[in-house]
């Protein structure tokens, strides 16, 4: 085992593969040491739809990451999402078991798994169950209640499933590519890891995460996960609209998108130009102004942000975001989002770039990162609450006994 430990985040998504490895130091902190990406052709919407293609894209990124680092990964974090993760809240009650009524770590333990007893179709299995609130006869809001006395003992939990079939393409690729897969982490849970503050999960945040296939929201209040959903859209179609809008080719739209894509007219100088590629050959290229770029995208803009608001205001949840809204995924980079999501919300509104890592964090710290940044922080968490990280000493870790190589 070397010196120090070694922690990493693979963040699968529809355009691009991240792995990024964390070295956990002696002042326990985690820094970034090594980064890869690699195009990803393989998925759509967040879901494999070709093995070989998506395999060899983890591959690339996973070499590129160690060559970076000067270390194998041996296993990884993996994030999850796509439109067949779905996910709901249940409830699980049990009378404590011990003499004097003291709960005790079995007595959490059978809560939680007696709140998994619910009716899930045989074809999806469960990714998650996370606690959002203990109750100790009728008292709520206990976050641990480990030690207290009581004679009923309840637990609220978030649930989350996704389609056997489709988890386990995904497990294929990466296990293709020789990488032990540590957890597979749904993917709104790693990016609030990263881009949400104690503060703002406590006192109530909608999280939205715009990837290039999928819209991933998360609600968190009182400290807690209590409502996830994806939606089907996201920076590609973008790409798509700004194709057909301005008759250029997609990987032309997409370059254009990136490099002057804006979301809000007011944000455009009317009077700047970009030179726009023509479909077909022997056609010259054609100047228009940024003002037309930003006709075409504000309206797909403003589909998304309404979806997401009448999916939170259909499940009751509007009055929870007392701090507001957090934009992260590759598709917040563009000028304006804040401006026309504040409009359709009517709440503040500020972009989450990840935080809480050192070493390369100037590399890593846009919302395109958030995901695969949260992922090394989720997994670090994990093995700080099982004490593996206060006595390193000991060597590896039982539950992620292949997290840390040996040189």
């Amino acid at each position: 085992m070397p010196k120090n430990g070694y922690i990493v985040g693979l963040d699968i998504g529809t355009k691009k593969v991240t792995a990024i490895i964390g070295e956990i130091t002696e002042e326990r902190k985690v820094e970034v040491i090594g980064i890869g990406t690699a195009d990803s052709k393989g998925l759509r919407k967040g879901v494999v739809v070709n093995l070989d293609v998506t395999s060899s894209a983890i591959k690339k990124a996973q070499e590129e990451a160690e060559l970076m680092a000067g270390v194998e990964i041996g296993s990884a974090f993996v994030g999850i999402s796509g439109a067949h993760i779905k996910s709901f809240n249940s409830r699980g009650v049990i009378a404590v078991s011990g003499k004097n009524r003291e709960i005790s770590r079995d007595d959490i333990r059978r809560v939680i798994e007696q709140s998994k007893a619910v009716a899930i179709p045989p074809d999806r299995e469960i990714i998650h169950v996370i606690p959002q609130e203990f109750v100790v006869d009728e008292q709520d809001g206990i976050r641990d209640p480990l030690g207290m006395n009581g004679i009923k003992l309840e637990v609220n939990v978030h649930i989350v499933t996704g389609a056997i079939t489709l988890v386990q393409n995904l497990r294929t690729c990466i296990e293709r590519s020789g990488i032990n897969i540590e957890q597979i982490v749904l993917s709104q849970i790693a990016t609030s890891t990263s881009v949400l503050t104690p503060d703002e999960k406590e006192l109530g945040v909608g999280l939205i995460d715009i990837g290039a296939g999928t819209t991933e929201v998360a609600i968190f209040e009182r400290g807690s996960l209590w409502y996830t959903s994806i939606i089907p859209l996201g920076g590609d179609n973008f790409t798509n609209d700004i194709a057909v809008g301005l008759r250029t080719p997609i990987p032309d739209a997409e370059k254009i998108k990136k490099k002057f894509g804006c979301v809000s007219a007011p944000v455009s100088d009317e009077q700047e130009t970009l030179e726009v590629p023509s479909v077909g050959r022997g056609r010259k290229p054609r100047v228009l102004s940024r003002q037309l770029l930003a006709d075409i995208i504000q309206p797909r803009a403003e589909e998304i942000f309404r979806l997401v608001d009448n999916d939170i205001k259909r499940m009751g949840y509007e009055k929870s975001l007392n701090s507001g809204i957090v934009l992260t995924g590759g598709t917040a980079l563009l000028e304006g989002m804040e401006e026309v999501a504040e409009e359709i919300f009517d709440l503040p509104v500020r972009r989450g770039d990840p935080t809480g890592v050192g070493g390369l964090m100037d590399r890593v710290a846009t919302p395109d990162y958030a995901t695969a940044v949260g992922l090394i922080l989720y997994g670090y968490g994990l093995l700080q609450e099982t004490g593996f990280a206060k006595d390193r000493k000991k060597g590896l870790f039982a539950k992620f006994k292949d997290l840390f190589k040996e040189d």
